[in-house]
């Protein structure tokens, strides 16, 4: 197989030229001869036949992408958008994995050497996680919401965009990292206002069952607050998640037992969900009772004698509550838990605790003023 050629010293429209050249070799369907049309008809002949170098070996491949991406970054397009998404769209449908991280590296090269002005890089970063998706390291494409919208403080996306590309995170994160997967389907639902929420009605139950799923994910009463997911109330989704949120585990076993198509048609595991209905139970439980025997915890939590120690271990483990276990009394000691909810109440405990630290250190302050005083009237 012939290799691309050197692109070296070269000017764009002969650089274009060699490129014609060489897809000529492999059998593409375009003359060797330059465009009359100027260098963007070149560039949009190459880019159409761009994907027969997949024939070639990944680094003769990479070559070739780098010098089309070379040409892109250095003219004016007065078709940019399609020059670019059509180049993107070649490079998602590499046929094996070594192509496909050639094609993740010349989009890398492509975004990052687009003006930071440019609209042209929203189309670039969709597509980067497509490939980025392929072969398996999303997370060295998007590591969090924050980082994203830093790629684009020149030039922000469309509301209708951002909601597209948090779409496509939230599908190629869900079955890898469910904890970031829920936190872009949470931006992704803040994007709607009131007077579009009815529309997201798909979005908000993913985000529901994405955050019920997420064995990481318990603080869920922020998400009744999102104006999509209002919209869902008095559906069964939302009761489901009305549960998770201020109920006992009782509540939800009554909830599966009524409803138990519903929530195996929303890819929930009935035995994950009771696993974590028994954290929220324990947490919720750990609130008002700072001893609970081994008994209540059988009870409430409805487990076996001989699970009680490896539960408690496994709420520990999660670190929402800080306790201590006596085997001998059969008893466990609650220090403190997080709040399934956080409200006004929760609030109020808030402004108490920090009011109580504010005047302590008054006090300490005052204290230390008069020893002071004394230590230099003794001198």
């Amino acid at each position: 197989m012939q290799g691309p050629a050197i692109f070296i010293d070269l000017t764009l429209e002969d650089q274009a030229q060699e490129l014609r050249k060489y897809f000529k070799n492999l059998g593409a369907e375009i003359s060797e001869e330059k465009s009359t049309k100027g260098i963007e008809d070149d560039l949009h002949k190459i880019i159409g036949v761009c994907d027969i170098c997949f024939k070639d070996e990944p680094a003769s491949v990479n070559a070739v992408l780098a010098s089309i991406v070379s040409i892109m970054v250095s003219i004016t397009l007065e078709r940019g958008e399609n020059l670019v998404l059509s180049f993107c769209e070649k490079l998602t449908k590499s046929p094996t994995v070594d192509l496909q991280r050639v094609c993740l590296q010349s989009l890398w090269r492509l975004f990052n050497n687009l003006e930071k002005s440019s609209p042209l890089r929203y189309h670039v970063y969709y597509h980067l996680v497509q490939v980025a998706k392929q072969v398996d390291c999303v997370h060295e494409v998007f590591s969090g919401v924050e980082q994203l919208k830093q790629q684009f403080t020149m030039c922000p996306p469309s509301n209708e965009q951002m909601q597209k590309l948090y779409r496509l995170l939230h599908d190629v994160l869900r079955d890898t990292d469910t904890e970031l997967a829920a936190k872009v389907m949470i931006e992704l639902l803040g994007t709607y206002t009131a007077e579009n929420a009815s529309y997201a009605r798909e979005d908000a139950m993913k985000c529901i069952v994405t955050a019920l799923a997420d064995p990481n994910t318990f603080l869920l009463d922020p998400l009744l607050s999102l104006k999509p997911v209002r919209f869902l109330e008095g559906e069964l989704i939302h009761d489901l998640l009305s549960v998770f949120v201020s109920e006992k585990l009782p509540s939800y076993i009554q909830f599966y037992q009524n409803h138990k198509e519903f929530v195996t048609s929303q890819g929930l595991n009935h035995e994950q969900n009771m696993k974590k209905m028994r954290l929220l139970s324990f947490m919720q439980l750990a609130e008002s009772n700072p001893e609970m025997t081994f008994q209540q915890l059988q009870d409430e939590l409805q487990i076996n004698e001989e699970d009680v120690e490896p539960f408690i271990l496994e709420v520990l483990k999660t670190k929402l509550v800080r306790a201590r276990m006596d085997q001998s009394a059969k008893k466990v000691h609650i220090s403190s838990t997080m709040h399934r909810t956080f409200g006004r109440a929760q609030w109020q405990t808030l402004r108490d605790l920090l009011q109580t630290w504010k005047n302590n250190l008054v006090f300490v302050q005052e204290n230390m003023g008069k020893a002071i005083e004394a230590a230099e009237a003794t001198n």
